[in-house]
């Protein structure tokens, strides 16, 4: 079968990279690759995903990781509820792990510089749960926006989301983060088994164009990373040329850079594999950098390495303790509603750019919303993160700053889709509730619009908050036994 897509070259290069395991890896490209998801754990725990959706193998070197294959006869899992509900993501299993590698404490500021279509963000920013602040890059704007929906989706909103080139962003922000991913583009190599034209475009390009792409970014990274901060570097190729020589440039060119090993390694990965990049000719560090084979894991294939860059402050690293599922969100729970914000008029004097009806929406929402956070910029109200974003970022093109919570239309509020998906069980009163198997959530997801009975009917008008299983998945107006639908068209399930 592998002999039908995989280039000659490539074949040629594997075996002298592998030797003795060459047949052993070629032999996997016979093998159905491993899909995955990876649950939104600032939204339900690993455990709690497990029992309302069904049991799934746990990818072991990421927490909140599982494969999953779908059945004859079942939906795809992009079609179910609660992927609409940002309760997980789909994802390579390989591709989770410098995401899950990135060791992080509270209140990092992170980077992630390639970060289309936004696995790692979503993982890092469900990592971070709320606490510093995730800046999501990619330099095209149409992948930038596909970036957008899934960190909304997911909830997140202590992010600054951009559309730039690395030199534009290292102009705002030199020294600034604590921790950087580059996941870098690349030549696709590890991809081959799940999207065989990946190949035809490596005969194209090779890996020496990637390779001059990796060498334009990587001096701006390191730019815009503080002293005593790490860094990931991932490809999803296995080419030294893109992986060992990209670190190789690294230490040459900044000898303030080291790759150091990464924590929990040999728990997450010592069972399984972590094969170790190739050392030869290269400074020896470089053997802390780690390839994830096909023939070794259960996934496609990936290189990642950790960089520390020399300066004051420790690592700070996160222990992944496996008890952790234990503290996070059970997801779905009914809550008494608890009031948070309350402003008073010389707080609403003070922004006068926000409406009093703005205002008055934010005294029914379950978690703060502090006024001085409030940034409005052309008829949309945001919640800025609370780590002060640099002067400049304004020049920035930009998708989003903070969570959006929704638009002034005439001094009238809109809540917005994502302030939905941001909100936690029992962060706002009045509830529409739909079962994930209902034709009522499908309509709903379709943008249609309901009739309501039971006790849905005894929710209050006006807005509601519609949900399925008691996860939030957008809102409607309620008039009488009637829902008009306000899920984000853009979003609409087809």
């Amino acid at each position: 079968m592998y002999r039908d897509y995989l280039p000659e070259k490539f074949i040629d290069n594997m075996q002298e990279l592998l030797g003795d395991e060459f047949e052993e890896f070629l032999a996997s490209y016979d093998v159905e690759p491993a899909s995955g998801l990876r649950v939104n754990t600032m939204k339900v725990s690993p455990g709690r995903f497990g029992e309302i959706y069904r049991k799934l193998e746990r990818v072991p070197w990421a927490e909140g990781g599982f494969y999953v294959q779908t059945e004859e006869g079942e939906s795809a899992p992009s079609k179910h509820p609660y992927y609409h509900a940002g309760l997980y993501y789909l994802q390579e299993p390989s591709a989770m792990a410098p995401g899950a590698l990135l060791p992080l404490t509270e209140g990092c500021r992170v980077l992630d510089l390639c970060a289309a279509p936004g696995g790692k963000s979503t993982q890092i920013g469900a990592r971070l749960a709320g606490k510093g602040i995730l800046v999501s890059n990619d330099i095209s704007a149409s992948r930038a926006r596909a970036l957008l929906k899934n960190i909304e989706l997911f909830g997140i909103g202590n992010v600054l989301i951009t559309s730039e080139s690395p030199d534009r962003l290292a102009g705002v922000f030199s020294g600034y983060f604590d921790r950087i991913v580059i996941d870098a583009p690349c030549s696709g190599e590890g991809m081959f088994r799940k999207v065989h034209a990946v190949a035809k475009n490596w005969e194209q390009y090779g890996s020496g164009y990637y390779a001059d792409l990796q060498k334009q970014i990587i001096p701006h990274a390191i730019e815009m990373l503080a002293p005593g901060g790490v860094m990931i570097y991932s490809t999803c190729t296995f080419s030294p040329l893109e992986d060992e020589a990209s670190l190789a440039l690294i230490l040459r060119e900044h000898p303030d850079m080291h790759v150091i090993p990464f924590p929990e390694a040999e728990r997450l990965f010592g069972e399984i594999g972590f094969v170790r990049a190739n050392g030869t000719d290269y400074p020896a560090e470089i053997s802390n950098a780690a390839r994830l084979y096909p023939h070794k894991i259960k996934g496609e294939g990936h290189f990642v390495a950790l960089l520390r860059k020399d300066g004051p402050g420790e690592l700070g690293v996160e222990a992944i303790s496996k008890d952790q599922t234990d503290t996070l969100p059970t997801g779905g729970a009914t809550r008494a509603f608890n009031q948070c914000n309350a402003y008073a008029a010389s707080v609403r004097k003070r922004h006068r750019d926000v409406p009093d009806s703005a205002f008055d929406f934010f005294e029914k929402i379950g978690f703060e919303i502090p006024a001085e956070r409030l940034y409005v910029k052309g008829g949309f109200v945001s919640l800025d993160p609370e780590p002060q974003i640099p002067f400049g970022a304004e020049k920035l093109r930009t998708l989003r700053r903070g969570l959006l919570l929704g638009e002034i239309k005439k001094d009238r509020f809109e809540p917005s889709q994502a302030l939905a998906c941001a909100m936690p069980a029992g962060a706002f009163e009045n509830v529409i509730d739909f079962p994930s198997d209902s034709q009522d959530v499908i309509r709903y997801l379709k943008c249609e619009t309901i009739s309501v009975s039971g006790e849905n009917a005894e929710a209050e008008d006006g807005y509601v908050l519609v949900c399925t299983d008691g996860f939030p998945l957008g809102w409607g107006r309620k008039k009488g036994d009637t829902i008009k639908n306000r899920y984000l068209p853009g979003w609409r399930m087809m």
